[in-house]
């Protein structure tokens, strides 16, 4: 996990790079398509940089543990920070899922009456209005 993140990282630097170009800013569909990019990618490496943070912090408690004097602290910090990285672990899992394409895309509902006369035709006056406030 930690070197997909890593490369998503290293693609991250990259748009963030060629976003601040002249050539890309005066094609403005390149440039439009890259700030698409960045701004689904964000999530994802503030997660990651947050996740590095807490690992970093359980190595440097896990050090402390040999000196006597802060062994204490670094005990309350390890039990603050241990279930922390399994809800990160999770969170990044979800953001890593594989976007759809027609997320993005508009979608068209139909709603008719069908047999049933004026109770079908309530239903579906109900179901528009469940749809729109929805």
């Amino acid at each position: 996990m930690l070197d997909k993140l890593k490369s998503i990282k290293d693609r991250f630097d990259e748009v963030s790079e060629l976003l601040v170009q002249p050539d890309v800013m005066s094609d403005m569909k390149r440039y439009i398509q890259l700030n698409k990019e960045y701004k689904d990618l964000e999530p994802i490496i503030s997660a990651y940089k947050e996740y590095k943070n807490v690992i970093s912090n359980i190595e440097s408690a896990k050090e402390m543990l040999k000196d006597e004097e802060m062994k204490e602290m670094a005990k309350l910090e390890l039990d603050d920070l241990q279930p922390k990285v399994e809800v990160m672990e999770e969170e990044i899992k979800v953001l890593l899922i594989p976007k759809d394409p027609a997320d993005s895309k508009n979608a068209v509902v139909e709603i008719r009456a069908g047999a049933g006369g004026d109770e079908a035709s309530i239903f579906a006056g109900d179901l528009y209005r469940l749809y729109t406030n929805y």
